[in-house]
């Protein structure tokens, strides 16, 4: 059986996850407790008590990605289990990158942690925010994002997630203007998101550079195989991943085109942490995805790998 391990990216948070995978494996209570120290952050606090920085992009993105790292050690922890290829949306590839040990958990945390700090400086003042787009083609959004950029306006296409579902990044005044083009040209929704980040276009230049600023003393040389969001190719050294991870915030998520791109790789999904890319992946492929997220889903899978193995 081979498995692509796959990690889901900023919006699948919520108060309370991994609280009963931290309770109840060893491995996953451990990462959780030293990357507290080791990035000086409460993470009890704030990924199981109540609480308004689980919504900064600071927060948000260690929180998520240390989420995704519990789920996944408590797989390691009761079985020996290797992808043949990790895949993450977004910020998802930073864990996709830990796991095929590009470098330390701990680093990844710390890593993304500045991440956030980088888009959100980025974003400053320039109004920025996210659309998702809903029941319109992809060659029809990107239509209107060119006639939009010839106007001057900012609006990007910044996630490609499946058939029928583009989110567009810029501007929030440029989006808003740009709606009822969306719906005029077919989309049964468009909906502007309540992010004050515009992800995966130019907007984020400078967060780039200073992100790949901070990749260098990180990365190992090599690594296992992981599916760039940028290209949707397979990249497992430290100079591919340099110049991938350059483009990974100001290009968008070749979500869909990954998953089609590695479907005959491998049997089964496994997404950890949360189910989001397992709603879209049934609309991409007919192989099964799981979804680890607390210790029933844990056990469940686990179950169906030792009878599959």
């Amino acid at each position: 059986m081979k498995y692509a391990f796959i990690f889901p990216g900023q919006g699948s948070q919520k108060i309370g996850m991994g609280k009963d995978i931290y309770e109840n494996f060893a491995q996953s209570r451990e990462i959780l407790d030293r990357a507290s120290d080791y990035c000086e952050i409460n993470f009890k606090n704030l990924l199981f008590t109540e609480n308004e920085n689980l919504s900064k992009s600071e927060f948000t993105q260690p929180a998520i990605v240390l989420n995704s790292f519990m789920a996944y050690l408590a797989i390691e922890e009761t079985l020996a289990l290797k992808p043949a290829v990790c895949l993450g949306h977004s910020l998802g590839e930073f864990s996709a990158l830990g796991v095929s040990d590009a470098f330390d958990l701990l680093d990844a945390i710390k890593l993304v942690n500045k991440r956030g700090k980088f888009m959100q400086k980025a974003c400053e003042g320039k109004n920025a925010s996210m659309m998702v787009v809903l029941g319109l083609s992809d060659g029809s959004i990107e239509e209107i994002c060119k006639n939009a950029q010839d106007s001057g306006k900012q609006i990007w296409a910044a996630n490609y997630n499946c058939d029928g579902q583009v989110v567009v990044a810029g501007n929030k005044d440029d989006l808003a203007l740009y709606e009822k083009e969306f719906k005029d040209a077919g989309a049964k929704r468009a909906m502007l998101l309540d992010m004050s980040v515009a992800s995966h276009c130019p907007i984020l230049e400078s967060a780039s550079l200073e992100l790949v600023g901070e990749l260098e003393s990180l990365l190992k040389d090599e690594f296992g195989p992981v599916v760039s969001n940028a290209s949707s190719q397979i990249y497992c050294t430290k100079s591919d991943a340099l110049a991938l991870l350059k483009d990974q915030l100001v290009k968008p998520v070749l979500y869909k085109q990954s998953i089609e791109n590695i479907d005959e790789m491998v049997d089964c999904y496994v997404e950890f942490g949360a189910s989001v890319l397992s709603g879209l992946n049934k609309r991409i492929t007919k192989k099964p995805t799981f979804s680890l997220y607390d210790v029933k889903t844990i056990n469940e899978f686990i179950k169906y790998a030792k009878e599959n193995s």
